[in-house]
């Protein structure tokens, strides 16, 4: 892959994404950025969706303000600095929403992709990196802070949302890279950057 690549980290919450976003990035000279929150206006959209007093937000309001994000993000980070010619590293991404909303939220997935693709003008990750931690892990780790509105979703919810990982893998399985996340942080990024360096050098 010669040309600038647009890198997806993906995983349930506490898998650790957010830290080996920032490590990819930096290793590549990427721009590092989030979904949802990676613009101004998507800062103030993340902090409604992740506000634990929005208890009443409906599935599809949910859903729909998370495209928006993606469309502002689209449009004034990441397309841009592909055009640049950098590489762009995401902590989540289309793949979020067709888990969470998809499966977790029990929408299915046929409108949200058709509604995510139209916010990101078609333009899909080219590797989406998957750090895999088993359930009782992440609720070891989610222990230890404070949980936002999607982090305080009971155990269904999430078994849910990794069963729908796991059915956006096998669909496509030469877009991902899946990563133990058990393994020892530094393990963990090492793996990342051996990977995703084989992949941009094809």
């Amino acid at each position: 892959m010669k040309t600038p690549a647009y890198i997806a980290l993906e995983g349930l919450e506490g898998c650790g994404k957010s830290t080996h976003t920032t490590r990819l990035g930096q290793h590549l000279n990427a721009v590092i950025t989030r979904e949802p929150g990676g613009t101004r206006i998507g800062t103030e959209l993340r902090a409604i969706l992740a506000n634990p007093d929005n208890v009443e937000m409906d599935r599809r309001t949910e859903a729909l303000l998370m495209a928006a994000d993606r469309a502002q993000h689209m449009a004034e980070v990441i397309a841009p600095a592909l055009e640049r010619g950098q590489h762009v590293v995401s902590d989540r991404s289309i793949y979020s929403t067709l888990a969470y909303q998809g499966y977790g939220r029990q929408l299915g997935t046929t409108d949200l992709l058709a509604i995510s693709q139209w916010a990101l003008r078609d333009r899909l990750p080219d590797i989406v990196i998957y750090i895999d931690v088993p359930t009782d892990v992440l609720n070891e780790r989610l222990a230890k802070r404070d949980l936002d509105r999607f982090e305080r979703e009971g155990a269904d919810f999430f078994a849910r949302i990794a069963q729908g990982f796991s059915e956006l893998r096998q669909a496509d399985p030469e877009r991902w890279i899946v990563i133990d996340g058990t393994m020892p942080k530094d393990d963990v990024e090492a793996d990342i950057h051996t990977k995703v360096l084989a992949r941009l050098s094809q």
